[in-house]
């Protein structure tokens, strides 16, 4: 099984980076917070792995975090009807700590508030995993999500890059478009696609 890839990033977007290792590129799907947190394109760099394997695919995914790699196996093999590409919208939304602590604390109202992620999934969250989660972690995952972001991926698509990224977690395209160029006139044109994104889904 792959834990971890190292090596050079070839290229990122919010939701998939490219990272060359012993002469091979690996893709690697990534959710936003991630995404975040990588270098620039040419420089070193790590994630934290799982591969997810289906009868007519194996699809690798990426954190930056041991913590984030684990919740995400936590969500995609215990939590009832939800699969990969929901758990990768749930990191996206919110950070580790700000899950965990949702999830102890029973919030359904922000657990619902993750794309994709009704009430009776949001409940489902809550019941399935709280009694696997240890309170006294939270302070850990804070301290370790907390690493500066390295600006994004700046580029003159940025509003189709986060349209892009909001329809591969399940939004509709008339709606990504909408939220994305509300989100562009509220942050300004400095605003990375990451920042484009996040403030898209609420």
């Amino acid at each position: 099984m792959i834990t971890s890839v190292s090596g050079t990033l070839v290229s990122a977007t919010p939701l998939a980076a490219v990272i060359e290792s012993g002469g091979l590129g690996y893709e690697i799907h990534i959710p936003v917070t991630t995404a975040e947190r990588l270098p620039s394109p040419g420089q070193p760099a790590k994630l934290h792995t799982l591969a997810v394997y289906r009868e007519d695919s194996a699809t690798l995914y990426g954190f930056a975090t041991e913590e984030e790699r684990d919740f995400f196996r936590l969500l995609v093999e215990k939590v009832t009807g939800v699969g990969p590409k929901m758990a990768l919208s749930v990191l996206s939304k919110l950070s580790l700590a700000s899950l965990k602590g949702a999830i102890i604390a029973g919030d359904v109202g922000l657990l619902a508030k993750c794309p994709g992620i009704g009430k009776k999934t949001a409940e489902r969250l809550v019941m399935e995993l709280r009694d696997k989660l240890n309170p006294a972690d939270l302070g850990h995952v804070a301290s370790a999500a907390g690493a500066a972001p390295s600006g994004g991926s700046p580029g003159e698509n940025k509003i189709r890059d986060a349209v892009l990224a909001l329809t591969a977690l399940g939004y509709k395209a008339a709606d990504a478009d909408k939220a994305v160029r509300q989100a562009w006139v509220t942050l300004g044109a400095g605003a990375s696609t990451e920042a484009l994104i996040k403030k898209a889904l609420g």
